[in-house]
C-alpha cells in the first residue's frame, strides 16, 4: 500500500502541477501556431553546437527537449562520424528535427540502419515492398489515434531504441507532434514517490491498442507478442540516466499491485508527460525528419486536423531490454 506520507506528496506535487499547467497552457496554445516555439524563426541565435566539430549546427527548441539540426542533408550516404555526431545530439536532446529532406523510402531506411537493425510493425500489410516501413495515413476516412502520450512498441520484449518519422503530406494547419522528457518527468517526482516506484515493474501489452486496430483477438497478438514486464523505472543504455517508462497507451498494471492501487498509480504517472515545462511541440513541414528516443522520451501526436490528409512514413530502430540500476 502507498504510505500516508507518499499519498500526502503525491497530493500536494499534483495540486501543484494542475496549478501550473492552468496558468501555462493559455501561453502553450498561443505559442503552438508559432514556429518560433519550434525554434524555426531566430535560429540563428539559438544556434549551438554540442562541444563537437559535426557537419552540422544544432538549434535548441526548449531547454528541456529538442532540437532542430541544420546545413545536413539526409538523402546523400552520411559518414561514421557524422552518423556519431547526429546520435550523440539524440542522446543529448532526446528528439531531433530535420527540415526539408524529402527522403524517398530507400534514403528514409539508409539513414535509419545507421543507428542499428530495423524493426517490422505487425501493422504493416506483408506484402510491402519495405517492411521496415510503417505508413501511418488519416484523412476523412481515417482520423487520427495516436493522440495520447506514448512510446513505441513497449509491447515488445526489446523494445525500440528510436523512431525516424518523415512528412510526406501535411494538414494546412494542425497535425502538431508533442514530445516529453521522460527523465524530467522522473527528476520532478517527489523524492518519497521516486523511492517508492524504484524497482517496480509494469505490464505492456499489444493488445490494449492493437487488437482493435488489426481486428485480432487479443489471445491471437499474444501468441506472437506476450505481454511483457518492464521496470516503472528504468536506465537509459548510453546516457545512465533514469526515466519514467510508463504510458497511457500499453502498459496495463504495475506488477505486485492491488488493481486500485495499480491504477491510481499510473494514472499520476501518466500524467507527468503533460507538463508543458518538460515538452516541446514540433509544427511538420513537408519533407521534415523527426528522430526521437523511445528509451527516455514519449510523444503525442495531436489528431486536431480531420478530415484534411496527414500523411507520414516511419522507420523504428531496434533496442534492447529495460533494466534499472540504481548505481546513475
Amino acid at each position: 500500500m502507498i504510505t500516508s506520507k507518499i499519498s500526502e506528496a503525491l497530493e500536494s506535487y499534483f495540486e501543484q502541477y494542475d496549478l501550473m499547467v492552468a496558468i501555462a497552457q493559455p501561453i502553450m496554445l498561443a505559442k503552438a501556431n508559432n514556429k518560433t516555439h519550434c525554434g524555426e524563426v531566430g535560429m540563428a541565435s539559438a544556434a549551438q553546437t554540442s562541444g563537437i566539430d559535426s557537419a552540422f549546427e544544432i538549434h535548441p527548441l526548449t531547454p528541456a527537449i529538442g532540437a532542430e539540426l541544420s546545413g545536413i542533408d539526409l538523402s546523400e550516404p552520411l559518414s561514421a562520424e557524422v552518423i556519431a555526431d547526429i546520435r550523440q545530439a539524440l542522446l543529448d536532446n532526446k528528439v531531433i528535427f530535420f527540415r526539408d529532406q524529402n527522403l524517398n523510402r530507400e534514403q528514409l531506411l539508409r539513414f535509419a540502419k545507421g543507428f542499428g537493425a530495423l524493426e517490422i510493425h505487425p501493422a504493416t500489410p506483408k506484402d510491402q515492398s519495405n517492411p521496415e516501413i510503417l505508413r501511418i495515413e488519416h484523412g476523412a476516412k481515417s482520423k487520427g489515434q495516436e493522440n495520447m502520450w506514448h512510446s513505441d512498441v513497449t509491447w515488445r520484449a526489446e523494445p525500440s531504441l528510436g523512431s525516424v518519422l518523415s512528412a510526406l503530406e501535411i494538414p494546412p494547419v494542425g497535425g502538431d507532434t508533442l514530445f516529453a522528457n521522460m527523465n524530467l518527468a522522473y527528476e520532478k517526482l517527489p523524492q518519497d514517490l521516486r523511492d517508492h516506484i524504484t524497482g517496480m515493474t509494469a505490464v505492456h501489452d499489444i493488445a490494449r491498442v492493437f487488437a482493435r486496430r488489426l481486428n485480432k483477438k487479443p489471445e491471437e497478438l499474444h501468441d506472437q507478442y506476450p505481454p511483457q514486464e518492464h521496470p516503472v523505472v528504468r536506465t537509459h543504455p548510453e546516457t545512465g540516466l533514469p526515466s519514467l517508462y510508463v504510458n497511457s497507451a500499453f502498459t496495463s498494471y504495475i506488477v505486485g499491485l492491488a488493481p486500485d492501487e495499480s491504477q491510481e498509480l499510473l494514472k499520476k504517472l501518466y500524467a507527468t508527460a503533460a507538463n508543458p515545462e518538460i515538452q516541446c511541440r514540433f509544427k511538420w513541414t513537408k519533407g521534415a525528419i523527426a528522430f526521437w528516443d523511445n528509451r527516455a522520451s514519449q510523444h503525442f501526436a495531436a489528431s486536431d486536423y480531420f478530415p484534411a490528409r496527414r500523411v507520414m512514413e516511419r522507420a523504428t530502430i531496434a533496442g534492447d531490454r529495460p533494466y534499472f540500476t540504481a548505481d546513475h
